[in-house]
């Protein structure tokens, strides 16, 4: 006669997995008869002038600002006449690597960084120089070209 394929191990691993089943289903009624139900306004969240949020609807008898669809700006702002400039510029050169042949130019104006080539120089540039350059669009950005000391 064969042997039966049930070990005690295996009975006691059966006991414990059907134990877990059978609490995992008491823990899933008792949730169900505590819970509050599920209706929207339960679940609505509501969020403040400041940003945080709340489970309280805001006060409709707060004022509210009147805003006209005109007034919004979608975009990037058009430029007004005062931001464009037509001449050189002057500048400051930021760093110059002689070795490389490259460096930036800070804007005195905008403060903005423009690469430099030394291709893109009349004369020769070193850190720290007052220059003027124009500016013309390259393969990564606006590069300064027609660089001159000051």
């Amino acid at each position: 006669m064969a042997k039966s394929q049930q070990s005690f191990n295996k009975k006691e691993k059966e006991k414990k997995r059907l134990k877990k089943r059978e609490e995992k289903k008491k823990k899933a009624e008792q949730r169900r008869e505590n819970s509050a139900g599920g209706d929207l306004d339960s679940m609505m969240a509501y969020v403040d002038e400041f940003g945080n949020i709340t489970d309280t609807p805001p006060d409709p008898t707060l004022k509210k600002k009147k805003i006209k669809a005109e007034d919004i700006e979608i975009g990037i702002p058009k430029k007004e006449e005062g931001d464009s400039f037509d001449g050189d510029l002057t500048g400051k050169v930021d760093f110059f690597d002689s070795s490389k042949g490259f460096g930036f130019i800070i804007d005195s104006r905008t403060s903005d960084r423009y690469f430099v080539h030394v291709s893109a120089t009349l004369e020769e540039i070193v850190e720290g120089d007052k220059v003027t350059f124009v500016l013309e669009k390259g393969l990564k950005g606006m590069n300064a070209v027609q660089v001159k000391k000051v």
